[in-house]
């Protein structure tokens, strides 16, 4: 007797949504109990299945600045709501952790069914959402964050959108800097290293290490973050 093999889920569109400034289109499928997030014509964005270096990436930044009294913590980029939960599982009860979320439908889709995966970190009442970019939020602040964690591409040199450049050029590094408090970290998420990124890190004036992590704990796809110090 042929024993029936059992079917593989399909992958369904659940929803689509435009990325601002003319950045393209998000796509949200899903495929049996998880989930994905692709652009148009591209691949993965990120997906339920593999989310280990997003969580390193807040818990690497948050464990520096974790005993501060009232820490502040901005991160760019919701995406699966991911690394605002390690967040918030690193920090004190008196912390605080804002989101800067570009696209409106990625903080609705965390707000459905995807939150149930990284434990529906919206719902935790020092999480803050601003539906703007991130880059805007930073602009013109001064010493207001004791933490900056960006994932908001694949990395300094692996854009998706051209608008994103900014935060890692000298520009978009020196605003930062001016964000942070004395000794605040900047975290920075990329699909791989990049010599050019660390240095420019170092001109403008941050202490640098790149920490390599792993896609899935200790398997997966080799990512890497910087860490960097205000002085």
């Amino acid at each position: 007797m042929t024993e029936k093999k059992t079917p593989l889920p399909r992958m369904q569109l659940l929803d689509t949504a435009a990325i601002p400034g003319d950045g393209g289109e998000l796509r949200f499928f899903q495929e049996g109990q998880h989930f994905s997030i692709k652009i148009a014509g591209g691949g993965d964005l990120m997906s339920t299945r593999m989310h280990g270096s997003e969580d390193r990436l807040a818990e690497i930044a948050c464990e520096r600045i974790a005993m501060r009294p009232r820490a502040r913590v901005l991160i760019g980029g919701l995406g699966m709501g991911f690394t605002l939960a390690a967040a918030l599982r690193s920090l004190n009860s008196d912390a605080e952790v804002v989101v800067a979320e570009l696209v409106p439908a990625v903080v609705r889709w965390n707000r459905g069914p995807l939150g149930e995966h990284a434990g529906n970190p919206l719902n935790d009442p020092r999480a803050r959402v601003c539906e703007q970019d991130v880059a805007l939020l930073l602009k013109n602040q001064r010493a207001e964050y004791d933490a900056v964690m960006l994932d908001v591409d694949n990395g300094p040199e692996g854009l998706t959108h051209p608008r994103n450049a900014w935060l890692y050029g000298m520009s978009g590094l020196g605003a930062i800097r001016q964000a942070l408090r004395p000794r605040g970290i900047l975290a920075v998420w990329s699909a791989g290293s990049d010599p050019r990124f660390t240095e420019r890190l170092r001109r403008a004036e941050f202490a640098v290490e790149e920490v390599p992590v792993r896609a899935h704990g200790k398997k997966g796809l080799r990512h890497r973050i910087w860490v960097a110090q205000r002085d």
